[in-house]
């Protein structure tokens, strides 16, 4: 069973619905949203060093270098609260990249949005009601990775859907207008 099944259960599949694609942010893009956390995580190992450093040059700050030092009971202390802190924070950005993600089946889109921890918009429109499914690839580094936009409008309540980041946005884009153009087949709907 794959997440995309898992997810169906939150949505309900119609019978006769199966799951085609499910599609996420790309992991590059993703991978770089993580870079400031590890930043964060190694900032304060450097700590110690610029204190010292900027108090040679004339400022009261050296005390405070021996404060923050991984020397130190408290400094230790203070750097496992502060990993865990960027951890916790880091665990948020990858809920965020694992959860939000966009399921084409072979009748109808569905967008799940997760917003925070406990926030969740889950928004579906019908393949027939698919009016203009748009992509845009900005930058040459976008282009040489194939990663873009993909805007979907439709006849719905939800009148546009859109992935940010998704890899290959042209074969999506592709997939879904096929979809759209094969109709619905003895499905009721």
């Amino acid at each position: 069973m794959n997440f995309a099944t898992d997810l169906a259960r939150e949505f309900g599949l119609a019978p006769g619905e199966t799951v085609l694609v499910e599609a996420r942010k790309h992991w590059l893009l993703f991978a770089l949203e993580l870079l400031p956390f590890a930043v964060l995580a190694l900032f304060p190992l450097a700590l110690p060093a610029l204190l010292t450093l900027v108090s040679t040059v004339a400022s009261p700050l050296a005390p405070y270098a021996s404060l923050v030092s991984l020397g130190t009971s408290g400094g230790r202390i203070a750097y496992a609260l502060w990993l865990l802190a960027v951890w916790t924070a880091a665990w948020g950005s990858f809920t965020r990249y694992y959860l939000n993600v966009w399921i084409l089946t072979n009748l109808r889109i569905v967008e799940i949005t997760q917003r925070h921890f406990f926030d969740r918009q889950v928004s579906s429109t019908l393949l027939n009601r698919v009016q203009d499914v748009t992509t845009e690839v900005e930058g040459i580094l976008f282009s040489l990775l194939h990663i873009g936009n993909i805007h979907v409008q439709s006849a719905g309540t939800v009148d546009e859907f859109h992935m940010n980041g998704v890899a290959h946005p042209e074969r999506l884009r592709d997939l879904i207008l096929a979809k759209v153009a094969e109709g619905p087949k003895g499905t009721g709907v």
